[in-house]
């Protein structure tokens, strides 16, 4: 059995991987041949740069893969962008490669017997925040971020497609070990200060690699098809939450947690994203990294996921903290 996992060098892609090698898949891990290759070492492991951004040479990319390998039995689409110099952007590589891909598989009669496709909580944006619910995937979807939007836009391509049988999942906060995101938490808190967003309360959920890894294969191997699916462990945090359990696990006695209002982080992520615009960089902080700080409730509702694929998560923010620390303080990070 063949898959394809795009995006295979990144954070997650590499979970996704090496869990493919172990359940004694022929690997193919679509990445960049500028990418880093730190967590492929594996010699099973076999590699493809996916011409995206042109239809025609994908096209023939593609062609010339069915005449010498045939076609990938499963394909798990994580390739993607979560940071961009320009919000226009998001919408060429998170929608717009989708599209190319989907419609060359298509040209080419080597659609998988399943395609995941990696979407994002935030493609739902902030439906629920005067009720306070957890967000339903019956919800009708209002991303609010250009991140969000360009995820939303993909999915709804491949929806409407004919005889292409999706699963589309939608994780919330993930972290684990290699994550450099959550990271800076990680480092923020062993420096002994936190810094929080808004006064009001805000409702956080997560899943550990590790755990949406095991999603990805129950969705691939399901009966199912044309379904989509949240993502977490099922519960919800404080925004306090993470960061004491970082700190128990660190040992640190005391952290400074400094609270921003809203204006002020408002203010401070459209200076940072001028500067990064004009400096031809990415900014950590801008105008969606705002947006989704003022977003205060993250809860989604898992339990469809938890009827048809019967999800039980392993980790809980306490156990995927201490197995994420125990990683960067091995790896020197911390």
């Amino acid at each position: 059995m063949k898959i394809l996992i795009t995006g295979a060098s990144g954070f997650i892609g590499s979970f996704i991987v090496e869990e493919a090698l172990n359940r004694g898949f022929e690997v193919w891990a679509g990445i960049r041949e500028s990418s880093s290759r730190e967590y492929l070492t594996d010699s099973r492991i076999r590699f493809i740069d996916l011409k995206y951004g042109n239809i025609k040479e994908l096209t023939e990319q593609l062609q010339e893969f069915k005449e010498k390998n045939g076609k990938w039995d499963y394909i798990v689409h994580n390739a993607g962008a979560t940071k961009c110099r320009k919000k226009s952007d998001f919408d060429t590589i998170n929608y717009l490669y989708t599209k190319n891909f989907a419609d060359a598989l298509l040209t080419c009669g080597i659609q998988p017997a399943k395609f995941v496709l990696m979407s994002s909580l935030s493609a739902w944006g902030p439906v629920q925040e005067n009720t306070m619910q957890p967000l339903s995937i019956t919800d009708k979807p209002a991303p609010d971020t250009a991140y969000g939007k360009s995820k939303l836009k993909a999915e709804r391509y491949i929806q409407q497609l004919p005889d292409f049988p999706y699963m589309i999942l939608h994780p919330t906060g993930v972290y684990g070990p290699k994550e450099k995101d959550y990271y800076l938490m990680f480092k923020s808190v062993k420096q002994g200060i936190e810094f929080l967003v808004g006064y009001q309360p805000q409702y956080i959920t997560f899943v550990y690699v590790k755990d949406l890894v095991k999603v990805i294969f129950a969705a691939l191997e399901s009966d199912l098809t044309n379904r989509s699916y949240f993502v977490s462990d099922g519960q919800t945090y404080t925004g306090t939450d993470f960061s004491l359990l970082i700190q128990q696990e660190l040992g640190k006695k005391y952290v400074v947690r400094l609270k921003m209002p809203l204006p002020v982080v408002k203010a401070v992520s459209l200076i940072s994203e001028k500067i990064a615009s004009v400096s031809g960089k990415t900014s950590t902080l801008n105008s969606d990294k705002y947006n989704i700080f003022r977003q205060r409730n993250w809860k989604c509702d898992i339990s469809n996921l938890k009827k048809d694929l019967h999800y039980l998560p392993e980790y809980d923010l306490r156990k995927g903290v201490a197995e994420t620390t125990k990683w960067y303080k091995e790896q020197g990070w911390l």
